[in-house]
């Protein structure tokens, strides 16, 4: 197949829109630190709290969760995270994603010492899938997500969106 007939028809396939669902914040707790593997250098990083809040649903992230993160030897950080949503009427939803989050040197270093440099300065996404019990939140188990983090002394924030 030559790259036009792999074009072929593209225009008609509807470009993406992003609705936001969310804004999350997760508070963490001190990396238990792995080591390096060929992967990379291992930590794991327990999830104690957070909340969330979206024009649809709103609440409190558990405490329980974790990200399990990888730093490749390219400096590029990998996430795999899992969490427990619990809506403000009670509900729990499982959340999980993968990510990554990478950019220049001297910003990592801010980041990784603690320090709140601007987001645009920065590489840092993920793509959420979710986990809903039948009723009000299963429209959840019916969408692709994308996340824009951003990394804070104390945790993570997140603008969480549903892609069209």
């Amino acid at each position: 197949m030559s790259p036009e007939e792999a074009l072929a028809g593209i225009e008609t396939i509807p470009e993406p829109r992003f609705e936001l669902l969310f804004a999350m914040t997760l508070e963490v707790e001190k990396p238990d630190q792995v080591g390096q593997t060929q992967a990379g250098d291992h930590r794991v990083v327990g999830v104690s709290g957070g909340a969330f809040e979206g024009p649809r649903l709103r609440g409190r992230v558990l405490p329980g969760g974790s990200d399990w993160i990888v730093v490749r030897r390219d400096g590029v950080l990998i996430q795999d995270v899992r969490i427990v949503l619990q809506t403000d009427d009670g509900q729990n939803i499982l959340m999980s994603y993968r990510g990554m989050r990478h950019g220049p040197d001297d910003v990592i270093e801010r980041v990784n010492n603690g320090e709140d440099p601007d987001p645009s300065e920065y590489y840092f996404r993920t793509a959420p899938i979710f986990e809903a019990p039948d009723g009000e939140y299963d429209w959840l188990n019916r969408l692709m997500a994308f996340a824009i983090g951003r990394r804070r002394a104390t945790g993570v924030t997140y603008a969480v969106y549903a892609i069209s």
